[in-house]
């Protein structure tokens, strides 16, 4: 009996070790767009105007990843008010797409930011 109970302790140590040893997928980079940038928008005319940066993952997650964006340069006109939105579209496990968008009389002549992509390890 008491050699049953001593491995499944061990079993259950290993167990407990392994699942705390698990570690999250994370990668990262950065985003930007200018008037640099073939068909750039931002700073034209007038209404909505949308930039879309694809992103590809190094290496695939295990499951869709969690992404968070930062804007971190916005070159804008000070003639006219500042309206801007980021945001991640199109999460897979590969990649995603991230859309920069501008309304009104708002003109972007640039805007820079980074991201960061994160999900549990598999348990596999």
């Amino acid at each position: 009996m008491k050699k049953i109970l001593g491995v499944s302790l061990l079993v259950l140590l290993f167990g407990l070790s392994t699942f705390s040893i698990a570690q999250s997928q994370v990668e990262s980079g950065s985003w930007g767009v200018s008037t640099a940038t073939t068909n750039y928008t931002l700073n034209k005319n007038e209404g909505d105007r949308i930039m879309t940066i694809n992103v590809s993952f190094d290496t695939p997650f295990d499951v869709k990843p969690d992404v968070v964006l930062s804007v971190t340069m916005l070159d804008a006109s000070d003639q006219t008010a500042v309206r801007y939105d980021v945001s991640a579209m199109s999460i897979s496990r590969d990649g995603f797409s991230i859309r920069v968008k501008t309304w009104s009389n708002t003109q972007i002549k640039g805007i820079s930011g980074t991201w960061l992509a994160h999900a549990p390890a598999s348990m596999e």
